[in-house]
Parts: structure tokens; C-alpha cells; sequence
């Protein structure tokens, strides 16, 4: 029983961590997420750029809760990683 708990505990934090895709900043989820919407991540250079990309999917899809969640989180990014203060 514990043991399972603390691998749901690490699981969920390497699902938090931040990996470098070359360019951008994603987590494990959100790569898992655009991979499941064919959202090609690798070609972006900005956060706001794969935000466009994104919406674009919102859009013709009927609004996948996880694809919309990821966009708030990846725009929220964007906008205290970019914006001078």
C-alpha cells in the first residue's frame, strides 16, 4: 500500500518536471498531450508560438478539456517567463 502511494508520488512529479525540447520548456504531461493531438512541439520557438498552434487544434476539435488545460498552463508559462516586470 505505501509503496504504491510513493510511486504515485514520483510519478506524478516526473509528470511536473520541466524538459527541454531544444527550444522550449514542457513538461512530460504536456509533451504527452500534444503528442495525443499530433501537435508538432519540436518546431516551435516560443511558448506563445505553440499557444497559436494549440488554439488552432481548440479549434476544430470539440474542446478536449486536457488539450485546453495544458494551453492555459503553457500560456501562464509564457507570460511570467516573458514579461518584463
Amino acid at each position: 500500500m505505501e509503496e504504491d502511494l510513493i510511486k504515485e508520488v514520483e510519478e506524478e512529479l516526473l509528470s511536473n518536471l520541466l524538459v527541454d525540447t531544444g527550444k522550449i520548456m514542457l513538461t512530460s504531461y504536456e509533451i504527452e498531450v500534444l503528442n495525443k493531438y499530433h501537435i508538432n512541439y519540436k518546431s516551435v520557438l516560443s511558448l506563445k508560438e505553440l499557444t497559436f498552434l494549440i488554439e488552432e487544434v481548440l479549434l476544430e476539435e470539440d474542446y478536449p478539456a486536457d488539450l485546453e488545460n495544458i494551453s492555459k498552463n503553457i500560456a501562464e508559462r509564457d507570460y511570467y517567463q516573458n514579461t518584463n516586470k
